[in-house]
């Protein structure tokens, strides 16, 4: 029987949900209905081109609606808004955002990619021209045209998650002052606050300006241009462009009149499939909560990697297919100037609140060897007293952070206990790492503990 799917959002989890539904499948129908105008564009890499390391923006916009068709056989419908979703007729009303005409379609399977938006505070919930958030092309290019055509000397960002620190970053490497404001006492709240500071310092050596403990009171605004913001504890500072990068709330409304199960977050629950508790619909990437690897509690930190990944599993699950989700670790990798900053698994914090026994290590090592000038990264591993399993490890350094955190990584994810890190036989040579590896002390030291 052919099978007519329809997925909505068109960014890394739809695409991927039309491409192994169509690998999967040669005679069923599938469209994707994606309201803007850019598809399967990289979310991430958008920071790298204001602050000017990616010089076409269009390199970040590697595929259009036309490839999809000739690839894959698959309609993506831009500038088409779902706008309604009848579960029980499997009835679409959609809305051409060109011309405002009223179209309706069915489906036989639904898969939601509708994404996440992000937070928008007080007082910054009115239309400003120079207050932006950097979630999508059309924020990408509205921050470089700003920037392009105004003064600017200085940038207050509001949140230091990933996004913010990228920002952050790129902000200063174009010659701007920046100000970073976090409501909460440490930055980078997905870190233990000892590791936090070790990256605050970064930040600061650089340049930037950190406020913490603090909020936007109120903005001095004139014809729609913000030039000052009063924080609660009294200060204002002057400005002349302000980034929210707050963090981000899945867009769950087009199913928030059904009976379906949403997880802690308020995003979506859905099964290993990606399946909803309403039949016929799926969900998928910034939409979706997902669950720990650890130990199976809800889990929401909207990665395109996730997206990508949950994409195909779906795409593989409606189609007949055998892939399912196994959940994520939350691993996240930033590089702040010229140190990198990584984490996967539970913090300390997270584990002792879970009522883990822990141990704790702290391994200061080089990334490779010394007398070929490598670097000292800080390791923090977390884990269990009585296990001797591995729940989390934060690093901050500059010699080979990314590898470290990926090898911590698989390890988390096949159950290995700290004892079995010695055991990994790693690449070795002087110029990419030490006799005994980072990874290989932590594991003996978190051992002998």
């Amino acid at each position: 029987m052919i099978m007519k799917i329809v997925v909505i959002g068109s960014v890394a989890a739809g695409t991927s949900v039309a491409a192994k539904a169509r690998r999967n499948s040669e005679v069923d129908e599938i469209v994707v209905y994606e309201k803007g105008q850019d598809i399967s564009y990289s979310v991430c890499g958008m920071p790298y081109y204001v602050g000017g390391e990616v010089e076409d923006l269009e390199t970040l916009i590697p595929r259009d609606a036309a490839w999809f068709k000739k690839r894959f056989n698959v309609d993506i419908m831009t500038g088409i808004e779902v706008i309604s979703i009848d579960e029980n007729q499997q009835a679409l009303v959609l809305k051409n955002l060109e011309t405002g005409e009223l179209l309706e379609d069915y489906y036989d399977r639904l898969v939601l990619a509708t994404g996440a938006t992000p937070r928008i505070i007080a007082p910054f919930d009115e239309a400003y021209q120079n207050v932006f958030t950097m979630h999508n092309m059309v924020d990408t290019r509205a921050i470089d045209a700003y920037l392009q055509h105004h003064s600017v000397q200085n940038v207050t960002i509001f949140g230091t998650g990933y996004v913010g620190l990228e920002m952050m970053e790129q902000f200063q490497k174009r010659g701007l002052d920046v100000t970073l404001v976090q409501r909460s006492a440490q930055i980078m709240t997905h870190f233990d606050g000892d590791m936090a500071y070790r990256a605050e310092q970064v930040i600061r050596a650089n340049g930037v300006h950190v406020l913490k403990s603090v909020t936007a009171k109120q903005v001095t605004a004139q014809d729609g241009v913000v030039s000052a913001v009063e924080l609660s504890n009294q200060t204002t500072i002057q400005t002349d462009l302000v980034l929210l990068a707050l963090g981000v709330e899945p867009q769950t409304q087009l199913v928030d009149h059904m009976k379906i199960a949403k997880g802690p977050s308020g995003a979506l629950k859905v099964d290993q499939q990606m399946l909803t508790t309403v039949p016929n619909i799926y969900a998928v990437g910034d939409v979706v909560e997902s669950f720990s690897i650890i130990d199976g509690s809800p889990l929401y930190r909207p990665m395109g990697s996730t997206a990508n990944k949950m994409g195909r599993i779906a795409g593989d699950s409606l189609t007949g297919g055998g892939l399912t989700h196994r959940g994520i670790l939350g691993t996240g990798i930033v590089r702040l100037f010229d140190t990198t900053i990584a984490q996967t698994g539970f913090t300390e914090a997270v584990a002792r609140a879970k009522g883990y026994d822990v141990e704790v290590l702290y391994n200061i090592k080089p990334g490779h060897a010394d007398y070929l000038n490598g670097t000292e990264n800080v390791i923090k591993a977390i884990a269990g007293r009585q296990t001797g399993k591995l729940l989390g490890i934060q690093i901050v350094g500059k010699d080979g952070v990314d590898k470290r955190i990926d090898v911590f990584v698989t390890a988390i994810t096949l159950g290995a206990k700290v004892a079995d890190l010695f055991h990994l036989d790693l690449a070795y040579q002087p110029l990419y790492a030490t006799t005994k590896d980072p990874v290989l002390y932590t594991g003996m030291a978190l051992d002998n503990a």
